[in-house]
């Protein structure tokens, strides 16, 4: 078996994109306190809401900024919810998902007919690729590097962006405060629904990146559960970090990495594919079991250190 290894790096740059996204998208809420189980369901319609405004405004642009509006209205639909409504935020999340599911296959069928994919109802949009000039040029790097989806290098701004608003920006403390502490951060005039409703806003428009990136970019067309998962590797990405955003990209991209294996394996040997398609979510586990290991001992340490 022979491997392009440079192709192979690109690949997996190429398929961590969509949980990058995911895993900024659960990052900004976990830091304010709220697990966002409902990330994978937001992606979804957010692919299904980007092609479809793409379809129908005749522009990729029109498309992006569709799956973008779905993820937003999507993020402010959980929170309504859960802060408002006071409904429990875990099983709001999990039905959302299952509503998702269904409905984004109902949608899909009342607008073309068909129940699986849009590719023969729907014109395709690609979302295009950016050459980098002179990195473009250079060998190896700029089969790497270069040549991407706009969005890919999106991410990689997102990263920088999530890292400066929780860091250097006022609202980002309140996120942080609220996470921490929110019955302290609401005693000193901080609203912690006001915070709740833009964790919820910003976990939207990244859901809305993802899933644009999954229909007018990994694809240029929505099939039913295309998703497959990503926005619950994007969650245990955030968590394994910690919520930090430069190590929920590092996460992202290791399995993105394990996905682009799977397909390198998946054309050029004979495993069975049930095998292949299961080693991001394998990888996933492993990966958790890992880091709450670490997490376990170093919390130990800490408790012998203070016991003496």
């Amino acid at each position: 078996m022979t491997i392009d290894w440079i192709a192979f790096i690109a690949e997996g740059i190429r398929m961590a994109t969509p949980i990058i996204f995911a895993a900024l998208a659960a990052l900004i809420c976990n830091r304010a306190g709220m697990f966002n189980m409902g990330v994978e369901g937001m992606i979804l319609c957010s692919a299904l809401g980007a092609v479809i405004f793409a379809h129908y405004g005749g522009s990729v642009w029109i498309g992006l900024i569709g799956g973008i509006i779905v993820g937003l209205a999507t993020g402010l639909f959980i929170a309504f919810a859960s802060l408002t409504g006071k409904a429990d935020l875990y099983l709001t999340c999990i039905a959302y998902n299952l509503m998702a599911s269904g409905g984004t296959v109902f949608v899909m069928y009342l607008l073309t007919g068909e129940k699986s994919t849009t590719s023969g109802a729907f014109r395709s949009y690609q979302i295009p690729a950016i050459n980098i000039p002179i990195i473009k040029d250079i060998p190896v790097i700029g089969r790497i590097l270069s040549g991407q989806s706009m969005l890919t290098y999106l991410a990689v701004l997102s990263i920088i962006f999530m890292w400066f608003l929780l860091k250097r920006t006022r609202i980002g403390l309140r996120i942080r405060a609220v996470g921490e502490n929110p019955k302290a951060a609401e005693s000193v005039g901080i609203s912690v629904n006001k915070i709740g409703y833009i964790a919820f806003a910003l976990c939207g428009v990244f859901s809305g990146l993802s899933g644009a990136f999954m229909s007018m970019s990994w694809v240029t067309f929505f099939m039913r559960e295309m998703v497959n998962g990503r926005g619950y590797i994007g969650l245990s990405a955030q968590n394994m970090a910690n919520g930090e955003p430069v190590g929920s990209a590092l996460a992202s991209l290791l399995f993105g990495f394990t996905d682009a294996l799977g397909t390198t394996l998946q054309n050029q040997t004979d495993f069975p594919v049930e095998f292949l398609e299961m080693l991001p979510y394998l990888a996933t586990i492993f990966a958790i079991i890992i880091t709450s290991m670490i997490a376990i001992n170093k919390k130990r340490r800490i408790e012998q250190g203070l016991a003496k």
